[in-house]
């Protein structure tokens, strides 16, 4: 990695400990540099700083900044902060959606006496309040932190929250005629450190410490925000965003958390059928493979594919002799985490090859090759044929292959279907706007009948007579390596948590490459590449 330069550095003395931090560092992130954590609630590190909690206090003097952490005189004003903060504070953390992941908790053992002088009653305050579609408050366990005030005006740019009244009265509400229902709402629940903002979808559902958390990645658009998939015992209960400063910074959209409900939705693919009829996994891929000798074939793949099966799809392209096609989904971004590529991997389609130009939204030149008797045989890779503008005629006269995850009309009219899984059943990686290659892991069992894309490809692939390049992620990667000049040095298991930013400049005409990211800049970025 490339070193910081070491200029405009300052000395600290933390606990006795010395460490050098660039001008400006806030105290508590220089404390994390030795290891010292200093308790806060209001204080967050991707917004403004308002001061609210207290919680913070630190001892410091002259000269060479001396700051102390655990003085006397520092544990008595916490003590004193924890005691305020509690005065009105309901005693129902055993019922608490936030148990288990509540700061108020984890400081109030650490840092509180322990007792409470006071005797007055407790302030009542509104409960199950609802602020919006997706998120509830309680009130009475808000801290005043502000951190979701901040949050929707300065990050969603939706500036709907604050306070009204006044002293141990205060409480959180929406603007007059106003609510919190934009995109980005659910995010006041992850950043509130108490159980004040709760997630109604996620409500009362699970406690969290018996939840497995895995990595994975948004696959709404070609921001790839990093998130993390929470089940349990094969169900999934929630998605939260994953730290990436060079992608999402600590945010996610409230629909990308809402994908994980696809995988239990009621029109999953969940047997392999011939002309409708159940039939073997193996007799399929055999039928399949008669199809696909008699030439005259077309394939349509996607850019929702991952990075590995978009390579095994091109070659079982070159195997067929096949037309290749990318099914193109655009919209309008908002500026911050969807953008207008709404394909989580169209740059992976254009780096195994599978194709070497943007993808179009409809099929045009493969429907005028039907029509023409050119192509008599379409293997569809998750795409709805139909939505992509070809016509019920059209799938009419060609035998369609299909493999996916739903029902739809094209699976509907196919001859061989393959039920395969959705991205939280399986692993691999994808491409996002800024050429970052991300990889995602397997977060809950497959589906009972459905098989991963990547073993139907393969099968598909030996079933015309040619070799199959793996049928997992791990075991495509020596092919895929060797095929692709920018990834000759990289392995799966190599790939880092933050990803890693390739070469786009190849494709630096392309819409939708750069400027769509929280906070993506083309120099640091290269920097960033360069000491990989």
């Amino acid at each position: 990695m490339i070193q910081p330069a070491k200029t405009d550095l300052v000395t600290v003395i933390i606990d006795g400990q010395e460490v050098a931090v660039p001008k400006g560092t806030n105290v508590i992130e220089a404390a994390k540099l030795v290891g010292i954590d200093v308790p806060h609630y209001c204080y967050h590190p991707k917004l403004t700083v308002a001061g609210n909690c207290r919680m913070c206090l630190i001892e410091m003097g002259m000269p060479s900044m001396q700051i102390k952490t655990q003085s006397p005189m520092v544990k008595e004003c916490r003590e004193g902060v924890m005691e305020f903060l509690l005065i009105n504070h309901p005693l129902d953390c055993p019922i608490c959606d936030q148990a288990g992941e509540c700061r108020l908790q984890e400081q109030a053992t650490a840092y509180g006496r322990g007792y409470s002088r006071f005797i007055e009653k407790k302030n009542v305050k509104p409960k199950r309040t609802r602020l919006g579609p997706l998120v509830t408050l309680d009130d009475e366990r808000c801290v005043l932190c502000s951190r979701c005030i901040r949050f929707s005006k300065e990050i969603a740019k939706d500036d709907v929250l604050g306070f009204v009244d006044r002293g141990s009265y205060s409480t959180l509400t929406c603007f007059p005629g106003k609510e919190l229902a934009n995109n980005y709402s659910l995010n006041t629940v992850d950043i509130c450190p108490v159980g004040a903002l709760t997630s109604t979808d996620f409500r009362f559902k699970m406690r969290v410490w018996f939840l497995k958390q895995v990595e994975s990645i948004d696959t709404e658009s070609s921001v790839g925000a990093n998130t993390l998939v929470w089940s349990r015992e094969g169900v999934i209960y929630r998605i939260t965003p994953r730290r990436n400063d060079g992608v999402n910074d600590t945010w996610m959209t409230d629909s990308g958390r809402m994908l994980y409900k696809q995988v239990q939705a009621a029109d999953r693919l969940k047997q392999v059928t011939l002309n409708g009829d159940a039939i073997d996994f193996a007799a399929a891929t055999s039928a399949a493979g008669e199809l696909l000798k008699g030439g005259h074939v077309a394939i349509v793949g996607s850019g929702r594919s991952s990075v590995e099966e978009q390579f095994a799809t091109q070659r079982l392209a070159a195997a067929t002799k096949a037309t290749t096609y990318l099914v193109s989904r655009t919209g309008a971004g908002d500026g911050i985490l969807i953008s207008a590529d709404l394909n989580p991997n169209v740059r992976g389609a254009l780096l195994t090859g599978l194709i070497d130009a943007l993808p179009t939204a409809q099929l045009t030149e493969l429907g005028a090759a039907i029509d023409a008797g050119q192509v008599k045989t379409v293997v569809s890779v998750g795409e709805n044929l139909i939505a992509a503008g070809l016509t019920s005629e059209q799938l009419a006269k060609v035998r369609v292959i299909y493999l996916g995850t739903h029902s739809n009309v094209t699976s509907g009219v196919a001859k061989i279907v393959f039920p395969t899984l959705t991205v939280f059943e399986k692993a691999g990686s994808f491409v996002n706007q800024q050429f970052r290659l991300q990889k995602f892991a397997r977060c809950v069992p497959s589906l009972v009948g459905a098989s991963d894309d990547l073993v139907v490809l393969s099968r598909l692939t030996t079933a015309v007579g040619a070799e199959s390049v793996g049928e997992d992620a791990v075991s495509v990667w020596p092919a895929l390596a060797a095929a692709v000049p920018q990834l000759t040095t990289v392995t799966y298991a190599n790939l880092s948590k933050q990803g890693l930013l390739l070469d786009g400049s190849a494709w630096a005409g392309l819409p939708f490459v750069e400027g769509e990211s929280l906070n993506f800049k083309p120099a640091a970025a290269a920097a960033e590449s360069a000491s990989a």
